[in-house]
């Protein structure tokens, strides 16, 4: 089976991507299960120790970045995927969520892999703007402390050194450069999805993704994943059952709007935001609300 990262920064729509996927494999009626969505996280420490025979909390963090490229290699070539999650039927191709930067190890060495960790990429942006509010409700920093985060080239999920953690550390960087890493690496053929295509014109953006990844799907099973992922039904599946994703015990599906950020940001945390990520903004095709001067894109 071909193995496709799903590759984003965090909140910028992966999970509803995957729960697109497990919807377009899944027989029936309900729909899938969003507490068992096939595929796995490229940071999940199960299989890494699996595949490595090591107990990766034993190691650092650089030690386990240098086993990670023969790690993401094996675990490719088995078509394993993540002991935590009890698996749905999956599709012809197996998608697998990481939040990392695309970064290259002491050795020179892709972290994840390079082609012998996965086919391609879909890699899946959204505006920094609304990131910013849906990242602050998820972590709980706050508004200002989250805008100041997304600009900080040292940011990383899972890096403290004092406290163990599920998933292996995954270093973000800037929000900007996280983006930039992964559209400019040159070792995976990749696709871009914008979050806000998927939500305006989600038939033609899943059906150009699908084609990249060589998924063969007729148009009425698209339309079929595409009503059954709807925001709605998904955020009532978390209401009734929770979600195993969510942090703190909160909503993870907040809103799912594009363009939420006019209500949610003021004035002067937009002007931060573009003065941070404005080139890159414009790369992608997000209009600026006004700031004039603009960082580098990378």
């Amino acid at each position: 089976m071909r193995t496709f990262w799903l590759a984003s920064y965090p909140k910028s729509g992966n999970t509803w991507m995957r729960i697109l996927l497990a919807n377009l494999a899944v027989a029936g009626d309900d729909g899938a299960d969003i507490n068992r969505l096939s595929g796995g996280f490229a940071s999940a420490r199960a299989p890494f120790d699996r595949m490595t025979l090591i107990d990766s909390g034993l190691l650092t963090h650089e030690e386990i970045d240098a086993l990670r490229p023969g790690a993401n290699a094996a675990l490719a070539e088995s078509g394993d995927g993540d002991d935590d999650v009890p698996e749905l039927a999956e599709g012809p191709v197996r998608f697998v969520k990481a939040h990392d930067a695309y970064q290259y190890g002491p050795d020179g060495a892709p972290i994840l892999g390079g082609r012998a960790g996965a086919d391609g990429v879909l890699v899946i942006v959204r505006d920094p703007r609304d990131i910013a509010s849906s990242f602050a409700h998820h972590s709980r920093y706050g508004i200002d402390r989250t805008i100041a985060f997304m600009n900080n080239a040292g940011a990383c999920l899972c890096g403290h050194t004092d406290r163990g953690y599920l998933q292996l550390r995954q270093r973000l960087t800037r929000w900007s450069e996280h983006v930039a890493s992964w559209l400019n690496q040159r070792d995976l053929p990749m696709h871009l999805v914008r979050y806000e295509d998927l939500r305006s014109m989600p038939a033609a953006t899943l059906r150009a993704a699908l084609d990249f990844a060589g998924w063969p799907a007729t148009d009425a099973a698209i339309h079929r994943a595409i009503a059954l992922s709807a925001f709605e039904r998904v955020a009532a599946q978390e209401h009734s059952n929770g979600f195993r994703e969510a942090p703190h015990r909160q909503a993870f599906f907040r809103r799912g709007e594009a363009g939420a950020w006019r209500d949610e940001l003021t004035a002067a945390q937009v002007a931060r935001i573009e003065h941070d990520h404005g080139a890159m903004m414009q790369r992608l095709g997000y209009p600026l609300a006004g700031a004039t001067h603009l960082s580098e894109a990378g």
